[in-house]
């Protein structure tokens, strides 16, 4: 047991050092390269190395004011992080947009016309694909392409200001199409009956999508840089875009996996409650009847 808390102690402690501690270290000597620069001067790298030493060695004359400098580095270097993944999460509740009819009501109004923006673009895509295969025919590349650029938008009519929520409001609305499930209900009995080979893979891209978000939140803390060297924007901006990119790809990994241990476990836990009989394909009927289970914790007497 204590060898087990030992390593446990060494993990937790890695994870600290490597996704708070160093990422806070380098914001906080970007920012202390960049208040020395200023800027006018925001080129001249060349005295970086003599200032910041004559800074070090006024701070570290003695043990104690070195061990108190290094204390109150890795302080703020951990601060810093967990003010990123502070402003991670409220970016991903923003991206996911899950809740947004509930948002304040300026923001509100904000996502409402994004969203009709982005439902009148996916009508106009929607509109170019039947085109194209009225002209060229079904499965041409003209097709191909004009179906490329609807799913840009999103995979069913829109439903949220973001292409990330309404990336997994498609696969909401294609199971409880085709299945009849509403997988925000059945979600946790599926996730109970997947194997840990399918678990470690879902948590893992939905991870992903947290630390995209917590990226996006460095980001934005370079923006502190960017007031006092104007550089720093740039490095802003880079993070950003990156942050951007990595939770556009990890949204779809995770809707993707979402969707297909739905489809996978749903037939299983439908007959682990007696609602199908062996051999028997599973119909919306049954993912109804699922969904009422898992909302109400009984099954229904009146079915056969």
């Amino acid at each position: 047991m204590g060898g087990l808390l030992t390593e446990l102690g060494k993990q937790i402690a890695e994870r600290w050092l490597s996704l708070l501690v160093l990422p806070g270290a380098l914001l906080l000597t970007v920012l202390a390269a960049g208040h020395e620069l200023g800027h006018r001067r925001w080129y001249d790298i060349a005295v970086l190395p003599g200032r910041l030493g004559a800074y070090t060695d006024q701070w570290a004359g003695t043990s104690s004011r070195l061990v108190a400098l290094l204390a109150g580095v890795l302080v703020a270097s951990a601060a810093c992080g967990v003010c990123a993944q502070a402003l991670g999460s409220l970016l991903e509740r923003g991206w996911l947009a899950a809740g947004w009819q509930g948002w304040p009501a300026p923001v509100r109004r904000l996502a409402e016309r994004r969203t009709e923006r982005r439902r009148a673009r996916y009508a106009g895509r929607r509109d170019a694909v039947a085109r194209a295969a009225a002209e060229h025919g079904p499965g041409t590349r003209a097709v191909q392409a004009a179906r490329h650029r609807l799913r840009r938008v999103a995979q069913v009519a829109p439903d949220r200001p973001t292409w990330a929520g309404d990336r997994l409001h498609a696969t909401e609305t294609r199971l409880r199409r085709d299945l009849g499930v509403d997988v925000g209900m059945v979600w946790p009995q599926l996730w109970l009956a997947a194997s840990d080979t399918t678990r470690a893979e879902v948590t893992a891209a939905r991870e992903a999508m947290a630390r995209a978000a917590t990226l996006a939140g460095w980001g934005l803390l370079y923006l502190l840089v960017a007031a006092a060297w104007w550089p720093g924007l740039l490095v802003s901006a880079a993070v950003t875009a990156t942050a951007w990119h990595r939770a556009r790809a990890a949204t779809d990994t995770y809707a993707t996996l979402v969707e297909a241990v739905t489809r996978f476990h749903f037939p299983d836990l439908a007959r682990q409650l007696g609602l199908l009989a062996e051999g028997s394909p599973p119909s919306r009927r049954t993912g109804e009847l699922v969904t009422e289970y898992a909302a109400s914790g009984r099954l229904p007497s009146d079915e056969p």
